[in-house]
């Protein structure tokens, strides 16, 4: 086995989940969580493109760690967001949660910078089992359950990238994770894994129904890490499969119904990030330099403003104990800071001038222009409108503004409001000065975002998203903030699947009962007359003696070595 060369920065966060282990309780621990990240990101910042850590595992070139623009700008982003979860999450004195943020965060920055699909598969699992822990740490029966849907959905995941790898390496022999072109059954394999953990639709209800079911904090961290991973994976191994920006289309598109209907603020932003996520996989079928450029900024962007409104409807839910709409409002009076800080997340993702989400969508809605798309463009177009209505504004005037609900709770604790403070300013940072960011994205940008067209263009789609808004909640056509259980299409495999499976297995028993007895009765009778037959009374024990029957048993032996020898 090769030694590796240069420490990979995936490692310094299972080091460090250790070093949390032997630490003592207390702010000690809460330290590390935060030196942690920043060494990583010291280590990723200096390192030079190309190929660290190779490293001979059964016969197979393992690349720990491949080192490029690409994987530069997810690794960096994935450790500013390690630490401001877990600043955010100073107070939280759970081992289980503090060593599972680091595993976690560590699992996904090496399989960023993992150069083979093996080395990708083992990090890809190491996020599932990590992240699960975040959830099972509310320790509640329902968070046991939830978790459970969401490992066995995480770990298939992983078992189809598996069953792909091995198919593309018995045809290819090469185990190289690279651009890779739909048309086999192991690259279709590998797609439908990586399009798992993306949320494409119809298999997105594991975000829905894990992210908000986790704890506070875990929320934070649950946010930024699997799904980004997963656009990455896709960036890496799929650019400029068209297939994916239809897929990505429909993303933007359909999560915006049930984010405007849903009561959960956190289930709100789960839906939320599932119309980010389709942006960026827009950009990603594309394939384009400016699309995928898109796609990393965009990614980078909404890691941020989406973790900022995760803190601040946590922050809300640690002081109040609900985040449910119908049972909030008027916040603004004792939670000021709070409110603040929503507004920026909020004029962040809705892409407001001057906010990170303008500098880094329009990358991916120009280069859809450009390409001809017309009719994704207007998807994604009204995607943007939605995204204002669901999490612009419901996500802040029911949290903070509508109806008063009487509660008075104290402002958020001042580790939260640092972490929301640092995310917020970046997200004000990015969007004022957009060039940093820029210039570490895969190619070289030449684009202006603050040009005349595109601010007012801009400008007049959020006012008249807005004055949309204004009129369905005056005219009362918009869906009231109540207490109800929404459903979406994992009402198939959690309740229509299961009851069918049910009625079919009572049908099947019926049947089976029905005819074992039938059959039970027939054997029994059989017994009963063979036994009457040739039982110790029977009559043929009666008739044949004992010297018969050993003769017979001569004359059958006799016949079967004949016939062996024959």
């Amino acid at each position: 086995m090769m030694m590796p060369d240069q420490f990979p920065p995936a490692f310094v966060f299972f080091v460090g989940a250790i070093a949390l282990l032997l630490a003592p309780q207390g702010h000690a621990r809460s330290a590390l969580t935060l030196i942690i990240p920043i060494i990583a990101a010291s280590i990723l910042w200096n390192m030079e493109p190309g190929i660290y850590d190779r490293v001979e595992f059964l016969g197979i070139t393992l690349e720990l760690t491949r080192v490029d623009k690409l994987s530069t700008v997810f690794g960096l982003i994935f450790c500013l967001a390690a630490f401001l979860g877990n600043l955010f999450a100073w107070h939280v004195k759970d081992t289980i949660q503090q060593v599972a943020a680091l595993l976690y965060a560590g699992s996904a920055i090496g399989a960023v910078f993992a150069g083979d699909l093996v080395t990708l598969f083992i990090y890809w699992e190491g996020t599932a089992i990590a992240s699960v822990f975040l959830i099972w740490a509310r320790r509640t029966e329902g968070a046991y359950h939830t978790g459970l849907r969401y490992l066995i959905i995480q770990i298939g995941s992983g078992v189809i990238l598996l069953a792909g790898i091995v198919l593309l390496y018995r045809e290819t022999g090469s185990l190289a994770f690279e651009k890779m072109t739909l048309g086999t059954l192991a690259t279709w394999l590998i797609f439908l894994a990586f399009g798992i953990k993306c949320a494409f639709p119809l298999l997105h209800n594991w975000l829905q129904d894990s992210y908000p079911a986790a704890t506070v904090t875990g929320t934070v961290i649950l946010s930024a890490f699997t799904t980004k991973l997963a656009v990455y994976a896709l960036a890496r191994g799929f650019p400029g499969t068209e297939l994916l920006i239809y897929i990505g289309a429909v993303m933007t598109v359909f999560p915006v119904f049930f984010a405007e209907i849903e009561n959960d603020l956190r289930r709100v932003l789960a839906y939320s990030l599932n119309n980010q996520l389709g942006f960026m996989v827009v950009g990603v079928g594309i394939g384009t330099e400016m699309s995928l450029n898109g796609t990393a900024s965009h990614a980078f962007a909404h890691i941020l403003y989406k973790a900022l409104l995760f803190m601040s409807v946590g922050a809300v839910l640690f002081r109040t104990g609900t985040s449910k709409a119908s049972e909030l409002g008027g916040l603004y009076r004792t939670m000021p800071l709070t409110t603040v800080f929503c507004l920026v997340g909020a004029a962040s993702i809705s892409a407001f001038p001057l906010f990170s989400g303008f500098v880094t969508k329009s990358l991916v809605l120009d280069a859809t222009a450009e390409n001809h798309y017309l009719i994704v463009w207007f998807m994604l177009v009204f995607a943007s409108a939605g995204v204002l209505s669901h999490s612009g504004i419901k996500i802040p005037f029911f949290t903070f503004f509508a109806h008063d609900s009487g509660k008075r709770p104290k402002e958020a604790p001042t580790h939260m409001l640092l972490a929301m403070g640092a995310t917020a300013f970046l997200c004000i940072f990015i969007g004022v000065f957009p060039e940093p960011l820029y210039s570490i994205l895969p190619y070289d940008v030449e684009y202006h975002p603050y040009t005349t067209s595109h601010v007012v263009g801009q400008l007049q789609l959020l006012l008249f998203a807005l004055l949309a808004f204004c009129f369905l909640m005056r005219t009362g056509i918009h869906p009231p903030e109540i207490r109800a259980i929404n459903l979406d299409s994992d009402w198939i495999y959690r309740r229509l699947l299961p009851s069918w499976i049910s009625a079919i297995s009572v049908a099947i028993n019926a049947i089976w009962s029905k005819n074992l007895g039938f059959w039970t009765r027939k054997v029994d009778a059989l017994i009963v007359r063979l036994h009457k037959s040739h039982g110790p009374e029977g009559r043929i024990a009666q008739v044949w003696p004992t010297g018969s029957m050993v003769l017979w048993i001569a004359v059958l032996l006799g016949a079967t070595l004949l016939v062996n020898f024959v």
